[in-house]
Protein backbone atom coordinates (compact mmCIF):
# COMPACT_ATOMS: atom_id res chain seq x y z
CA UNK A 1 0.00 0.00 0.00
CA UNK A 2 1.15 3.54 -0.68
CA UNK A 3 -1.64 5.21 1.29
CA UNK A 4 -3.16 4.16 4.62
CA UNK A 5 -5.93 5.78 6.69
CA UNK A 6 -6.29 4.68 10.31
CA UNK A 7 -9.14 5.78 12.61
CA UNK A 8 -9.19 5.12 16.35
CA UNK A 9 -11.74 5.88 19.06
CA UNK A 10 -12.09 5.29 22.77
CA UNK A 11 -12.95 6.95 26.05
CA UNK A 12 -11.10 9.93 27.48
CA UNK A 13 -8.01 8.56 29.21
CA UNK A 14 -7.57 5.63 26.82
CA UNK A 15 -4.69 7.48 25.14
CA UNK A 16 -6.18 7.33 21.65
CA UNK A 17 -4.91 10.75 20.62
CA UNK A 18 -1.55 10.02 22.23
CA UNK A 19 -1.29 6.84 20.15
CA UNK A 20 -2.08 8.82 17.01
CA UNK A 21 0.58 11.38 17.84
CA UNK A 22 3.17 8.65 18.42
CA UNK A 23 2.23 7.03 15.11
CA UNK A 24 2.38 10.20 13.01
CA UNK A 25 5.66 11.29 14.62
CA UNK A 26 7.25 7.93 13.84
CA UNK A 27 5.90 7.94 10.28
CA UNK A 28 7.19 11.46 9.69
CA UNK A 29 10.60 10.41 10.98
CA UNK A 30 10.59 7.55 8.47
CA UNK A 31 9.91 10.00 5.64
CA UNK A 32 6.18 9.47 5.06
CA UNK A 33 3.81 12.30 4.26
CA UNK A 34 1.35 12.30 7.11
CA UNK A 35 -1.70 14.05 8.47
CA UNK A 36 -3.58 13.60 11.74
CA UNK A 37 -6.92 15.00 12.82
CA UNK A 38 -8.37 14.61 16.30
CA UNK A 39 -11.87 14.96 17.66
CA UNK A 40 -13.33 14.98 21.15
CA UNK A 41 -16.64 15.01 22.87
CA UNK A 42 -17.45 18.42 24.32
CA UNK A 43 -17.33 17.23 27.92
CA UNK A 44 -14.87 19.03 30.21
CA UNK A 45 -13.61 15.69 31.54
CA UNK A 46 -13.97 12.20 30.14
CA UNK A 47 -16.16 11.53 27.15
CA UNK A 48 -15.14 10.06 23.82
CA UNK A 49 -12.05 10.90 21.80
CA UNK A 50 -10.82 9.89 18.38
CA UNK A 51 -8.07 10.48 15.90
CA UNK A 52 -7.54 9.79 12.24
CA UNK A 53 -4.03 9.32 10.82
CA UNK A 54 -3.30 9.26 7.12
CA UNK A 55 0.12 8.05 5.95
CA UNK A 56 1.29 8.13 2.36
CA UNK A 57 4.37 7.88 0.21
CA UNK A 58 3.15 10.99 -1.66
CA UNK A 59 1.82 14.35 -0.57
CA UNK A 60 -1.70 14.32 0.86
CA UNK A 61 -4.20 17.19 0.88
CA UNK A 62 -6.86 15.91 3.28
CA UNK A 63 -7.37 13.31 6.04
CA UNK A 64 -8.69 10.71 3.59
CA UNK A 65 -12.01 9.02 2.92
CA UNK A 66 -13.19 5.72 4.40
CA UNK A 67 -10.88 4.02 6.87
CA UNK A 68 -8.44 1.31 5.87
CA UNK A 69 -8.10 0.43 9.56
CA UNK A 70 -10.65 1.07 12.32
CA UNK A 71 -9.72 0.64 15.98
CA UNK A 72 -12.52 0.61 18.57
CA UNK A 73 -11.57 0.35 22.25
CA UNK A 74 -15.30 0.41 22.93
CA UNK A 75 -18.17 0.47 20.48
CA UNK A 76 -20.29 3.12 22.18
CA UNK A 77 -17.55 5.73 21.79
CA UNK A 78 -16.62 4.65 18.26
CA UNK A 79 -20.18 4.94 16.99
CA UNK A 80 -20.54 8.45 18.42
CA UNK A 81 -18.20 9.73 15.71
CA UNK A 82 -20.43 8.50 12.88
CA UNK A 83 -19.36 9.95 9.53
CA UNK A 84 -16.03 11.11 10.97
CA UNK A 85 -14.83 7.48 11.11
CA UNK A 86 -16.53 5.80 8.12
CA UNK A 87 -16.07 2.04 7.67
CA UNK A 88 -16.42 0.30 4.30
CA UNK A 89 -16.15 -3.18 2.84
CA UNK A 90 -12.38 -2.78 2.53
CA UNK A 91 -11.76 -1.81 6.17
CA UNK A 92 -9.87 -3.94 8.69
CA UNK A 93 -11.66 -3.59 12.03
CA UNK A 94 -9.77 -4.09 15.30
CA UNK A 95 -11.68 -3.95 18.57
CA UNK A 96 -11.35 -4.76 22.24
CA UNK A 97 -12.53 -8.34 22.81
CA UNK A 98 -13.53 -7.44 26.39
CA UNK A 99 -16.59 -5.72 24.89
CA UNK A 100 -18.07 -9.21 24.56
CA UNK A 101 -19.23 -8.65 20.99
CA UNK A 102 -18.68 -11.52 18.54
CA UNK A 103 -16.80 -10.62 15.35
CA UNK A 104 -19.90 -11.39 13.26
CA UNK A 105 -22.11 -9.24 15.52
CA UNK A 106 -20.21 -5.94 15.57
CA UNK A 107 -22.62 -2.97 15.57
CA UNK A 108 -21.78 -1.56 12.14
CA UNK A 109 -25.17 -1.55 10.48
CA UNK A 110 -25.26 -1.92 6.72
CA UNK A 111 -21.57 -2.62 6.16
CA UNK A 112 -19.48 -5.81 6.16
CA UNK A 113 -15.79 -4.96 6.83
CA UNK A 114 -13.16 -6.94 4.97
CA UNK A 115 -11.66 -8.43 8.15
CA UNK A 116 -12.57 -8.20 11.84
CA UNK A 117 -10.28 -8.93 14.80
CA UNK A 118 -11.39 -9.12 18.43
CA UNK A 119 -8.14 -8.48 20.32
CA UNK A 120 -7.63 -8.77 24.10
CA UNK A 121 -6.00 -5.34 24.15
CA UNK A 122 -6.54 -4.66 27.87
CA UNK A 123 -5.29 -8.10 28.86
CA UNK A 124 -2.14 -7.73 26.77
CA UNK A 125 -1.50 -4.31 28.30
CA UNK A 126 -1.96 -5.65 31.84
CA UNK A 127 0.32 -8.60 31.17
CA UNK A 128 3.04 -6.53 29.52
CA UNK A 129 3.00 -3.35 31.59
CA UNK A 130 1.01 -4.19 34.70
CA UNK A 131 -1.62 -1.57 33.79
CA UNK A 132 -4.37 -1.13 31.25
CA UNK A 133 -3.05 2.38 30.60
CA UNK A 134 -0.69 0.79 28.07
CA UNK A 135 -3.62 -0.11 25.76
CA UNK A 136 -2.66 2.59 23.30
CA UNK A 137 0.87 1.20 23.07
CA UNK A 138 -0.53 -2.27 22.37
CA UNK A 139 -2.57 -0.75 19.53
CA UNK A 140 0.61 0.74 18.06
CA UNK A 141 2.19 -2.71 18.15
CA UNK A 142 -0.80 -4.25 16.37
CA UNK A 143 -0.67 -1.64 13.61
CA UNK A 144 3.09 -1.99 13.19
CA UNK A 145 2.81 -5.77 13.09
CA UNK A 146 0.07 -5.92 10.48
CA UNK A 147 1.10 -3.01 8.27
CA UNK A 148 4.87 -2.78 8.72
CA UNK A 149 4.86 0.85 9.81
CA UNK A 150 7.92 2.51 11.34
CA UNK A 151 8.66 -0.06 14.04
CA UNK A 152 12.00 1.32 15.16
CA UNK A 153 10.81 4.91 14.98
CA UNK A 154 7.80 4.12 17.20
CA UNK A 155 10.04 2.46 19.79
CA UNK A 156 12.43 5.40 19.63
CA UNK A 157 9.48 7.74 20.20
CA UNK A 158 8.22 5.73 23.17
CA UNK A 159 11.63 5.93 24.79
CA UNK A 160 11.81 9.66 24.24
CA UNK A 161 8.30 10.11 25.63
CA UNK A 162 8.71 8.05 28.82
CA UNK A 163 12.42 8.26 29.68
CA UNK A 164 11.91 11.16 32.11
CA UNK A 165 9.58 8.92 34.11
CA UNK A 166 12.12 6.15 34.44
CA UNK A 167 13.54 3.14 32.67
CA UNK A 168 10.88 0.79 34.03
CA UNK A 169 8.09 2.74 32.34
CA UNK A 170 10.07 2.71 29.10
CA UNK A 171 10.61 -1.04 29.37
CA UNK A 172 6.96 -1.78 30.18
CA UNK A 173 5.74 0.19 27.15
CA UNK A 174 8.29 -1.52 24.93
CA UNK A 175 6.93 -4.88 26.15
CA UNK A 176 3.36 -3.75 25.44
CA UNK A 177 4.33 -2.70 21.92
CA UNK A 178 6.23 -5.94 21.26
CA UNK A 179 3.37 -8.12 22.54
CA UNK A 180 0.87 -6.24 20.37
CA UNK A 181 3.17 -6.70 17.39
CA UNK A 182 3.55 -10.40 18.17
CA UNK A 183 -0.24 -10.88 18.46
CA UNK A 184 -0.64 -9.39 14.99
CA UNK A 185 1.96 -11.73 13.55
CA UNK A 186 0.28 -14.74 15.14
CA UNK A 187 -3.07 -13.66 13.67
CA UNK A 188 -2.15 -12.50 10.15
CA UNK A 189 -4.41 -10.64 7.78
CA UNK A 190 -6.05 -12.83 5.17
CA UNK A 191 -4.94 -10.28 2.58
CA UNK A 192 -1.54 -8.86 3.58
CA UNK A 193 -1.42 -5.05 3.49
CA UNK A 194 2.13 -3.87 4.11
CA UNK A 195 2.89 -0.18 3.63
CA UNK A 196 5.43 0.70 0.97
CA UNK A 197 8.62 2.21 2.29
CA UNK A 198 8.88 5.98 2.14
CA UNK A 199 10.86 7.16 -0.87
CA UNK A 200 13.67 8.82 1.04
CA UNK A 201 14.80 10.15 4.39
CA UNK A 202 16.39 13.13 2.65
CA UNK A 203 15.12 16.54 3.62
CA UNK A 204 13.84 17.29 7.08
CA UNK A 205 10.14 17.89 7.63
CA UNK A 206 8.29 19.69 10.37
CA UNK A 207 5.40 18.05 12.20
CA UNK A 208 3.15 20.87 13.34
CA UNK A 209 -0.50 21.89 13.71
CA UNK A 210 -2.27 24.90 12.26
CA UNK A 211 -2.59 26.89 15.47
CA UNK A 212 1.13 26.70 16.21
CA UNK A 213 1.90 27.56 12.59
CA UNK A 214 -0.36 30.62 12.83
CA UNK A 215 1.30 31.88 16.01
CA UNK A 216 4.79 31.29 14.62
CA UNK A 217 3.94 33.22 11.46
CA UNK A 218 2.52 36.10 13.52
CA UNK A 219 5.75 36.41 15.50
CA UNK A 220 7.75 36.23 12.26
CA UNK A 221 5.57 39.06 10.91
CA UNK A 222 6.58 41.25 13.84
CA UNK A 223 3.56 40.79 16.09
CA UNK A 224 4.55 41.89 19.58
CA UNK A 225 1.24 41.74 21.40
CA UNK A 226 -1.45 39.13 21.79
CA UNK A 227 -4.62 39.89 23.72
CA UNK A 228 -7.16 37.15 24.05
CA UNK A 229 -9.28 34.76 26.03
CA UNK A 230 -9.16 30.94 25.96
CA UNK A 231 -11.76 29.34 23.70
CA UNK A 232 -11.80 26.00 21.90
CA UNK A 233 -10.41 25.39 19.30
CA UNK A 234 -8.14 28.47 19.14
CA UNK A 235 -6.50 28.41 22.58
CA UNK A 236 -3.22 26.90 21.36
CA UNK A 237 -2.44 30.15 19.53
CA UNK A 238 -2.38 32.04 22.81
CA UNK A 239 -0.42 29.23 24.46
CA UNK A 240 2.25 29.40 21.75
CA UNK A 241 2.52 33.17 22.16
CA UNK A 242 2.80 32.76 25.91
CA UNK A 243 5.76 30.41 25.46
CA UNK A 244 7.55 32.23 22.66
CA UNK A 245 6.76 35.91 22.08
CA UNK A 246 8.69 37.20 25.11
CA UNK A 247 11.89 36.05 23.39
CA UNK A 248 11.21 38.69 20.73
CA UNK A 249 10.30 41.54 23.06
CA UNK A 250 6.55 40.88 22.94
CA UNK A 251 3.82 40.41 25.52
CA UNK A 252 0.62 38.42 26.07
CA UNK A 253 -2.49 39.45 28.00
CA UNK A 254 -4.93 36.70 28.90
CA UNK A 255 -7.88 39.00 29.50
CA UNK A 256 -10.98 38.52 31.62
CA UNK A 257 -13.21 38.14 28.57
CA UNK A 258 -13.30 38.29 24.78
CA UNK A 259 -14.08 41.99 24.60
CA UNK A 260 -11.19 42.95 26.86
CA UNK A 261 -8.83 40.75 24.83
CA UNK A 262 -9.53 42.44 21.51
CA UNK A 263 -9.66 45.86 23.20
CA UNK A 264 -6.17 45.35 24.57
CA UNK A 265 -4.92 44.23 21.15
CA UNK A 266 -6.38 47.34 19.54
CA UNK A 267 -4.73 49.45 22.24
CA UNK A 268 -1.38 47.91 21.35
CA UNK A 269 -2.01 48.77 17.70
CA UNK A 270 -2.77 52.41 18.63
CA UNK A 271 0.58 52.38 20.44
CA UNK A 272 2.32 51.42 17.20
CA UNK A 273 2.72 47.67 17.73
CA UNK A 274 1.54 44.86 15.49
CA UNK A 275 -1.17 43.07 17.45
CA UNK A 276 -3.37 40.00 17.25
CA UNK A 277 -6.24 38.22 18.93
CA UNK A 278 -7.73 34.76 18.38
CA UNK A 279 -11.14 33.31 19.10
CA UNK A 280 -13.93 31.11 17.79
CA UNK A 281 -17.52 31.84 16.78
CA UNK A 282 -19.05 32.99 20.10
CA UNK A 283 -16.01 35.16 20.79
CA UNK A 284 -16.15 36.69 17.32
CA UNK A 285 -19.65 37.93 18.12
CA UNK A 286 -18.37 39.68 21.25
CA UNK A 287 -15.44 41.26 19.39
CA UNK A 288 -17.62 42.86 16.72
CA UNK A 289 -17.91 46.31 18.34
CA UNK A 290 -14.14 46.70 18.76
CA UNK A 291 -13.65 45.53 15.18
CA UNK A 292 -15.93 48.37 14.11
CA UNK A 293 -13.78 50.78 16.12
CA UNK A 294 -10.66 49.46 14.37
CA UNK A 295 -12.35 50.04 11.01
CA UNK A 296 -13.40 53.65 11.58
CA UNK A 297 -10.12 54.52 13.37
CA UNK A 298 -8.23 52.82 10.50
CA UNK A 299 -6.00 50.75 12.76
CA UNK A 300 -4.17 47.52 11.85
CA UNK A 301 -5.42 44.46 13.73
CA UNK A 302 -5.38 40.72 12.97
CA UNK A 303 -8.24 38.58 14.31
CA UNK A 304 -8.13 34.79 13.99
CA UNK A 305 -11.47 32.96 14.08
CA UNK A 306 -10.97 29.21 14.35
CA UNK A 307 -14.42 28.12 13.23
CA UNK A 308 -16.34 25.40 15.00
CA UNK A 309 -19.91 24.13 14.79
CA UNK A 310 -22.49 26.76 15.72
CA UNK A 311 -24.60 28.65 16.55
CA UNK A 312 -23.94 29.52 20.20
CA UNK A 313 -21.81 26.87 21.95
CA UNK A 314 -22.82 24.49 19.17
CA UNK A 315 -20.20 21.82 18.50
CA UNK A 316 -17.11 23.32 20.15
CA UNK A 317 -14.77 20.47 19.19
CA UNK A 318 -15.87 19.95 15.57
CA UNK A 319 -15.04 21.81 12.33
CA UNK A 320 -17.47 23.93 10.33
CA UNK A 321 -17.27 26.76 7.77
CA UNK A 322 -20.31 28.67 8.93
CA UNK A 323 -18.73 31.90 10.25
CA UNK A 324 -18.22 33.45 6.81
CA UNK A 325 -21.33 35.61 7.03
CA UNK A 326 -20.30 36.73 10.52
CA UNK A 327 -16.77 37.57 9.39
CA UNK A 328 -17.94 39.59 6.40
CA UNK A 329 -21.18 41.17 7.61
CA UNK A 330 -21.24 41.34 11.42
CA UNK A 331 -20.84 45.08 11.69
CA UNK A 332 -22.99 48.11 12.32
CA UNK A 333 -22.66 50.66 9.55
CA UNK A 334 -20.84 50.22 6.27
CA UNK A 335 -17.68 48.24 6.91
CA UNK A 336 -15.37 46.34 4.57
CA UNK A 337 -12.64 44.20 6.07
CA UNK A 338 -10.52 41.52 4.37
CA UNK A 339 -11.16 37.88 5.26
CA UNK A 340 -8.51 35.25 4.45
CA UNK A 341 -8.80 31.47 4.80
CA UNK A 342 -5.96 28.93 5.00
CA UNK A 343 -6.52 25.57 3.33
CA UNK A 344 -3.86 23.57 5.19
CA UNK A 345 -1.36 23.71 8.02
CA UNK A 346 1.39 24.59 5.57
CA UNK A 347 -0.32 27.60 4.01
CA UNK A 348 -1.48 28.88 7.41
CA UNK A 349 1.99 30.45 7.65
CA UNK A 350 1.57 32.26 4.33
CA UNK A 351 -1.96 33.38 5.13
CA UNK A 352 -0.97 34.77 8.54
CA UNK A 353 1.94 36.75 7.12
CA UNK A 354 -0.40 38.06 4.42
CA UNK A 355 -2.97 39.06 7.04
CA UNK A 356 -0.44 41.18 8.92
CA UNK A 357 0.80 42.73 5.68
CA UNK A 358 -2.73 43.67 4.62
CA UNK A 359 -3.59 45.02 8.08
CA UNK A 360 -0.50 47.23 8.09
CA UNK A 361 -0.71 48.31 4.47
CA UNK A 362 -4.40 49.22 4.48
CA UNK A 363 -4.74 50.14 8.18
CA UNK A 364 -7.66 47.80 8.70
CA UNK A 365 -8.75 44.82 10.77
CA UNK A 366 -8.13 41.56 8.88
CA UNK A 367 -9.79 38.27 9.76
CA UNK A 368 -8.23 34.84 9.32
CA UNK A 369 -10.94 32.17 9.04
CA UNK A 370 -9.32 28.92 10.04
CA UNK A 371 -11.38 25.98 11.33
CA UNK A 372 -11.01 23.21 13.88
CA UNK A 373 -9.66 20.73 11.36
CA UNK A 374 -6.88 22.90 9.92
CA UNK A 375 -6.09 24.49 13.28
CA UNK A 376 -5.71 21.32 15.32
CA UNK A 377 -4.64 18.75 12.77
CA UNK A 378 -0.98 17.88 12.46
CA UNK A 379 0.79 17.67 9.12
CA UNK A 380 4.25 16.95 7.86
CA UNK A 381 5.35 20.12 6.10
CA UNK A 382 8.56 21.32 4.52
CA UNK A 383 10.57 23.83 6.55
CA UNK A 384 9.44 27.40 5.93
CA UNK A 385 11.67 29.38 3.59
CA UNK A 386 11.28 32.75 5.30
CA UNK A 387 13.48 34.44 2.68
CA UNK A 388 10.56 34.39 0.23
CA UNK A 389 8.43 36.69 2.40
CA UNK A 390 8.35 40.48 2.48
CA UNK A 391 7.10 41.90 5.76
CA UNK A 392 5.20 45.18 5.44
CA UNK A 393 5.00 47.85 8.13
CA UNK A 394 2.47 50.65 8.40
CA UNK A 395 3.02 53.96 6.58
CA UNK A 396 4.46 56.54 9.00
CA UNK A 397 4.24 60.32 8.49
CA UNK A 398 7.30 62.14 7.21
CA UNK A 399 8.83 65.06 9.10
CA UNK A 400 7.13 67.44 6.71
CA UNK A 401 3.74 65.78 7.22
CA UNK A 402 4.10 66.04 10.98
CA UNK A 403 4.36 69.83 10.81
CA UNK A 404 0.66 70.01 9.96
CA UNK A 405 -0.47 66.46 10.68
CA UNK A 406 -3.82 65.21 9.35
CA UNK A 407 -4.26 61.65 10.52
CA UNK A 408 -7.04 60.82 8.04
CA UNK A 409 -5.69 62.85 5.15
CA UNK A 410 -7.32 62.12 1.79
CA UNK A 411 -4.56 60.63 -0.36
CA UNK A 412 -4.30 59.20 -3.85
CA UNK A 413 -4.26 55.59 -2.58
CA UNK A 414 -6.74 56.42 0.23
CA UNK A 415 -4.24 55.32 2.92
CA UNK A 416 -3.08 58.01 5.36
CA UNK A 417 0.23 58.08 7.29
CA UNK A 418 -0.35 56.85 10.86
CA UNK A 419 1.47 58.17 13.92
CA UNK A 420 1.75 56.67 17.38
CA UNK A 421 1.92 58.13 20.89
CA UNK A 422 5.22 59.91 21.56
CA UNK A 423 5.79 60.86 17.94
CA UNK A 424 6.45 64.59 17.97
CA UNK A 425 3.74 66.42 16.06
CA UNK A 426 1.73 63.23 15.60
CA UNK A 427 -1.03 63.96 18.08
CA UNK A 428 -4.58 63.44 16.85
CA UNK A 429 -7.98 62.67 18.28
CA UNK A 430 -8.76 59.01 17.77
CA UNK A 431 -12.25 57.79 18.59
CA UNK A 432 -15.15 55.75 17.31
CA UNK A 433 -17.03 58.82 16.22
CA UNK A 434 -16.95 59.96 12.62
CA UNK A 435 -14.20 62.51 11.96
CA UNK A 436 -12.69 64.85 9.42
CA UNK A 437 -9.17 64.59 8.00
CA UNK A 438 -7.64 65.88 11.23
CA UNK A 439 -9.55 63.40 13.37
CA UNK A 440 -11.91 65.96 14.84
CA UNK A 441 -15.48 64.75 15.41
CA UNK A 442 -18.06 65.66 12.78
CA UNK A 443 -21.76 65.20 12.23
CA UNK A 444 -21.53 66.19 8.57
CA UNK A 445 -23.26 63.76 6.25
CA UNK A 446 -20.98 64.89 3.44
CA UNK A 447 -17.83 64.16 5.45
CA UNK A 448 -19.25 60.81 6.59
CA UNK A 449 -19.81 59.85 2.94
CA UNK A 450 -16.29 60.98 2.07
CA UNK A 451 -14.73 58.90 4.86
CA UNK A 452 -16.82 55.84 3.99
CA UNK A 453 -15.62 56.23 0.41
CA UNK A 454 -12.02 56.46 1.63
CA UNK A 455 -12.28 53.32 3.77
CA UNK A 456 -13.80 51.28 0.93
CA UNK A 457 -11.69 52.54 -1.95
CA UNK A 458 -8.36 51.77 -0.26
CA UNK A 459 -9.21 48.05 -0.50
CA UNK A 460 -10.05 48.06 -4.23
CA UNK A 461 -6.55 46.89 -5.29
CA UNK A 462 -6.93 43.88 -3.00
CA UNK A 463 -9.86 42.56 -5.00
CA UNK A 464 -7.71 42.43 -8.14
CA UNK A 465 -4.89 40.35 -6.63
CA UNK A 466 -4.85 37.07 -8.53
CA UNK A 467 -2.11 35.62 -6.32
CA UNK A 468 -4.69 35.30 -3.53
CA UNK A 469 -6.65 32.73 -5.56
CA UNK A 470 -5.53 29.30 -6.80
CA UNK A 471 -6.84 28.22 -10.18
CA UNK A 472 -6.01 24.87 -11.82
CA UNK A 473 -7.20 23.04 -14.90
CA UNK A 474 -8.19 23.81 -18.47
CA UNK A 475 -9.03 27.55 -18.61
CA UNK A 476 -11.86 26.76 -21.04
CA UNK A 477 -13.33 23.88 -19.03
CA UNK A 478 -17.16 23.77 -18.85
CA UNK A 479 -17.14 22.29 -15.33
CA UNK A 480 -16.17 24.24 -12.22
CA UNK A 481 -15.21 23.15 -8.71
CA UNK A 482 -14.97 25.90 -6.08
CA UNK A 483 -13.95 25.25 -2.47
CA UNK A 484 -12.31 27.13 0.39
CA UNK A 485 -10.71 26.48 3.78
CA UNK A 486 -10.25 22.89 4.90
CA UNK A 487 -12.60 21.58 2.17
CA UNK A 488 -10.13 22.87 -0.45
CA UNK A 489 -7.85 19.88 0.29
CA UNK A 490 -10.76 17.53 -0.37
CA UNK A 491 -11.53 19.44 -3.58
CA UNK A 492 -7.92 19.23 -4.73
CA UNK A 493 -7.89 15.43 -4.48
CA UNK A 494 -11.32 15.25 -6.10
CA UNK A 495 -10.13 17.53 -8.91
CA UNK A 496 -7.09 15.30 -9.59
CA UNK A 497 -9.31 12.20 -9.64
CA UNK A 498 -11.87 13.84 -11.92
CA UNK A 499 -9.25 15.00 -14.41
CA UNK A 500 -7.67 11.52 -14.38
CA UNK A 501 -10.98 9.96 -15.41
CA UNK A 502 -11.48 12.45 -18.22
CA UNK A 503 -13.77 15.12 -16.79
CA UNK A 504 -13.06 18.58 -18.18
CA UNK A 505 -13.07 20.55 -14.94
CA UNK A 506 -11.21 23.46 -13.42
CA UNK A 507 -10.62 24.25 -9.74
CA UNK A 508 -10.93 27.61 -7.94
CA UNK A 509 -9.68 27.99 -4.36
CA UNK A 510 -9.95 31.51 -2.91
CA UNK A 511 -7.53 32.40 -0.15
CA UNK A 512 -9.16 35.83 -0.02
CA UNK A 513 -12.80 34.95 0.58
CA UNK A 514 -13.98 38.53 1.24
CA UNK A 515 -14.30 40.98 -0.39
CA UNK A 516 -15.41 38.97 -3.41
CA UNK A 517 -12.88 39.27 -6.26
CA UNK A 518 -15.59 39.95 -8.82
CA UNK A 519 -13.38 40.32 -11.89
CA UNK A 520 -11.38 37.14 -11.15
CA UNK A 521 -14.53 35.07 -10.59
CA UNK A 522 -16.14 36.47 -13.77
CA UNK A 523 -13.12 35.39 -15.80
CA UNK A 524 -13.19 31.94 -14.18
CA UNK A 525 -16.90 31.38 -14.79
CA UNK A 526 -16.82 32.67 -18.39
CA UNK A 527 -16.51 29.16 -19.90
CA UNK A 528 -18.44 27.35 -17.16
CA UNK A 529 -21.81 25.72 -17.67
CA UNK A 530 -21.99 23.48 -14.59
CA UNK A 531 -20.26 22.43 -11.40
CA UNK A 532 -20.37 22.84 -7.63
CA UNK A 533 -19.29 25.05 -4.76
CA UNK A 534 -18.30 22.68 -1.93
CA UNK A 535 -18.28 23.85 1.69
CA UNK A 536 -19.00 22.66 5.21
CA UNK A 537 -21.95 24.86 6.16
CA UNK A 538 -25.68 24.24 6.17
CA UNK A 539 -26.49 27.28 4.02
CA UNK A 540 -23.56 27.15 1.60
CA UNK A 541 -22.43 30.60 2.63
CA UNK A 542 -19.71 31.24 0.01
CA UNK A 543 -22.07 30.11 -2.74
CA UNK A 544 -24.68 32.63 -1.58
CA UNK A 545 -22.11 35.43 -1.33
CA UNK A 546 -20.85 34.70 -4.84
CA UNK A 547 -24.37 35.03 -6.20
CA UNK A 548 -24.62 38.48 -4.60
CA UNK A 549 -21.71 39.81 -6.66
CA UNK A 550 -21.10 37.48 -9.62
CA UNK A 551 -23.28 36.04 -12.36
CA UNK A 552 -22.79 32.43 -11.30
CA UNK A 553 -23.82 30.07 -14.16
CA UNK A 554 -27.15 28.39 -13.56
CA UNK A 555 -25.59 24.93 -13.73
CA UNK A 556 -23.27 25.64 -10.78
CA UNK A 557 -24.95 24.44 -7.58
CA UNK A 558 -24.13 24.37 -3.89
CA UNK A 559 -22.80 21.15 -2.36
CA UNK A 560 -22.87 21.83 1.36
CA UNK A 561 -23.60 20.20 4.70
CA UNK A 562 -23.39 20.99 8.39
CA UNK A 563 -20.18 20.63 10.40
CA UNK A 564 -18.86 17.33 11.77
CA UNK A 565 -20.13 15.61 8.59
CA UNK A 566 -16.99 15.51 6.44
CA UNK A 567 -17.16 15.91 2.68
CA UNK A 568 -15.23 13.12 0.97
CA UNK A 569 -13.27 13.39 -2.32
CA UNK A 570 -15.28 10.62 -3.98
CA UNK A 571 -18.52 12.45 -3.19
CA UNK A 572 -17.20 15.54 -4.93
CA UNK A 573 -16.17 13.49 -7.98
CA UNK A 574 -19.66 11.98 -8.10
CA UNK A 575 -21.21 15.45 -8.05
CA UNK A 576 -18.94 16.53 -10.91
CA UNK A 577 -19.98 13.46 -12.91
CA UNK A 578 -23.63 14.42 -12.37
CA UNK A 579 -22.91 17.97 -13.53
CA UNK A 580 -21.13 16.61 -16.60
CA UNK A 581 -24.04 14.32 -17.48
CA UNK A 582 -26.49 17.19 -17.08
CA UNK A 583 -24.58 19.12 -19.73
CA UNK A 584 -24.77 16.20 -22.12
CA UNK A 585 -28.54 15.75 -21.85
CA UNK A 586 -30.11 16.86 -25.16
CA UNK A 587 -32.68 19.64 -24.93
CA UNK A 588 -36.28 18.49 -24.98
CA UNK A 589 -38.01 19.21 -28.30
CA UNK A 590 -41.68 20.14 -27.97
CA UNK A 591 -43.95 17.62 -29.66
CA UNK A 592 -45.82 18.72 -32.76
CA UNK A 593 -49.08 17.93 -31.01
Amino acid sequence: MDDLVIGMAGSGGDGIVSAGESLIAAAAYEGYHAMMTKSFGSQVRGGESSCRVRLSTRRVHNPGSTLDVAVALNWEDFLRFGAELPVSGSTVVIYESRTGVAPDKIPLVGVAPKEVFAVPISDIAKQAAGTEKAKNTVVLGLIAGWFGIAREAILRGLRKKFIKKGEELVASNERAFTMGEQWAREHPLQTPRMMDKAASHAGKKMLIDGNDMCAAAAIFSGCQFFGGYPITPSTEIMQFFTREVWKYGGAVLQAEDEIAGVGAALGASIAGKKAMTATSGPGLSLKTEIMGLASIAELPLVIVDVQRGGPSTGLPTKPEQADLFAAAFSAHGDVLRPVLAPTSVADTFDITVEAFNLAEKYQTPVLILSDQEVAQRKETVDPIDTARFTVIDRKLPTEAELKDYHRFKLTEDHVSPISHPGMKGGNYQGAGIEHNESGNPTASGKMHATMNDKRFKKLKPLQRRRDLHRIEGNPSAPLALVAWGSVAGVAKEAFDRAVAEGLDVKLFVPLLVWPIAEEIYRDFFASVKGGIVAELSHQGQLYRMLRMYVDVPAGVTSFCRSGANPIQPLEVVAKLREASMALQTPPQIPSEE
